[in-house]
This record gives structure tokens, C-alpha cells and sequence, in this order.
């Protein structure tokens, strides 16, 4: 595979990109996760897209966050330059990959705590893994069964396409099946509305949203969501097609990303950097 990420655009990579009349529309085209696609990777783009502008090169984003299922597939169908994923690749996605000559390579940008969230009325002050697991998979079904709250328990979560509702279910719920009455929404910013707005609603959002207002985050175990050994950490990744050439300018953002003014401004929206 070639050699990518650089930080900026070589100097002869640069003169012949301000000199190519098609690179003017050039639309870098970014698919994938909620988690990333919401807040941080647009704030990697306008800033890259600044840096570009600068010296002369117009960048265009078209940024689609619809869940990590959806950036693994459009790696594998070619139909963006970067996939965005807060899960790895499953094996038979893998395995679709491969069979249509895709070697799907996963490129760590940071990393992120899914933060337990409730009501800011709840009495909770911290849980376990334990309470998380019966109340997640419908074995605690009224708030008296974990707290000295008492009412339904109204449980929000992620949709079945993005990265965060398998990581969730893999680390806090030993994988074990979502109950019944578990309420889908499509990103972030629905849970924590949800539960904001329900006395008695609980939901797991990333580090970016824990600071809804009208929510609080439980520790774990002890530990806050941006402490090491924190028990719900996971890699948030981009994905790229290894058998193909990196379009240049995506070359350029995974590089910018990686870089410390992009290290930092992922630390701005509140994931942690993966150095």
C-alpha cells in the first residue's frame, strides 16, 4: 500500500492541483458514522478547508453521517473517499471487501467514551456494568430496581446501523440481546434530547454529547468516560480502500486529522487523541 497522510500537500502535488481546472469542483465525499460525521469531522473540514484556501486550492465536503454501516459499505461500493466507523469492520463485511477486490484498511483518529446519560433529575450519581447490562437488556424494567427512583424505565439507544448500538451491546451488555422496550433514534443529539427532556429516560451518547444541558453522565464502575480504564472506550476509525490510489486531497485531510492542529480539535469537541 502507499505510502499516505501526509500532514500537507507536497509541493509538486500542490502546483499541480491549483494548475488542473477540474480540481477547482474537486468534492472530497466522507460517508459513515454519526459519532464522527455529527460534529468532529465537519470541524476537521472547515479547518482543513481554510488551510486549502489559503494557498489557493478550493476543497468541497460532502459529509453523510448515517451510521457506521453505511461508511464501511461505501468503501467496499466505492462510492466515497473516506468511510467513517466507530466499530471495526465485522468479518463478513470483510469478506465482502475481499470479493469485490477491496482491502478495507482502518485508520485510528481518536478515541471516544459512550457515556451513560441520564435526566439531570435522576438521583443516580454513578452505576455499574452490572446494572447497566439488566436495565439495557429489559431484566430491570422500573427505576426501584437499581435506584431510589421509582417510574418505567424509558431506555434510548442507537439504530441497528450505527458502530455505537454493537460497541454498546458488546461491552456494557456482554452482548446480550437489547430488550423490547428499548427506543431507537437515529444519532446523538435525539437520545440526549430524549433524555433531557424524560425524568425517567437513560440513553448512551458520545463524549461530544455528554454535555447536553438538562443530561448528566454516570461514571462507571468508578471511572468518568474520559479516565483511563474507563470500561466503554472504543477507536473511532476512517476507512480506506488499500488496493486503490488515495484521491491526493483525502491523503491530505486523514493527514491533517492525524496531525496535532487536528489532534487538538478533536480534543475540542471532546473525544480523546490517539496520541
Amino acid at each position: 500500500m502507499q505510502k499516505i497522510y501526509r500532514t500537507l500537500l507536497s509541493a509538486s502535488c500542490l502546483l499541480a492541483l491549483i494548475a488542473s481546472p477540474a480540481f477547482a469542483q474537486k468534492t472530497l465525499v466522507i460517508k459513515g458514522s454519526d459519532t464522527l460525521g455529527a460534529k468532529m469531522v465537519p470541524q476537521l473540514a472547515e479547518a482543513f478547508r481554510a488551510k486549502m484556501d489559503a494557498v489557493g486550492i478550493s476543497v468541497a465536503f460532502e459529509i453523510a453521517a448515517e451510521g457506521s454501516s453505511t461508511g464501511v459499505t461505501s468503501i467496499i461500493d466505492g462510492t466515497a473517499a473516506i468511510g467513517m466507523s466507530s466499530r471495526d469492520p465485522k468479518e463478513k463485511e470483510v469478506a465482502k471487501a475481499q470479493a469485490k477486490g477491496v482491502d478495507m484498511k482502518k485508520v485510528p483518529v481518536a478515541y471516544d467514551g459512550i457515556a451513560i446519560v441520564v435526566n439531570e433529575a435522576n438521583p443516580m450519581n454513578s452505576i455499574t456494568l452490572e446494572e447497566i447490562e439488566i436495565i439495557f437488556s429489559g431484566d430491570v424494567t422500573d427505576w426501584s430496581g437499581v435506584s431510589m427512583q421509582t417510574g418505567d424505565i424509558s431506555i434510548y439507544t442507537r439504530n441497528t446501523s450505527s458502530g455505537t448500538y454493537g460497541a454498546f451491546q458488546k461491552m456494557g451488555m456482554n452482548s446480550r440481546d437489547y430488550g423490547q422496550q428499548t427506543q431507537k433514534m437515529a444519532g446523538n443529539e435525539q437520545i440526549a434530547s430524549e433524555v433531557r427532556n424524560n425524568p425517567n429516560g437513560i440513553g448512551y451518547v458520545g463524549l461530544a454529547y455528554a454535555g447536553t444541558p438538562g443530561v448528566k453522565v454516570l461514571p462507571i464502575d468508578g471511572y468518568n468516560p474520559s479516565e483511563v480504564g474507563y470500561p466503554l472506550a472504543r477507536p473511532l476509525y476512517y476507512l480506506v480502500d488499500g488496493n486503490k490510489q488515495l484521491d491526493p486531497i483525502a491523503n491530505d485531510f486523514i493527514g491533517f486529522t492525524l496531525s496535532p492542529e487536528g489532534q487538538e480539535i478533536i480534543q475540542r469537541v471532546h473525544f480523546l487523541p490517539v496520541y
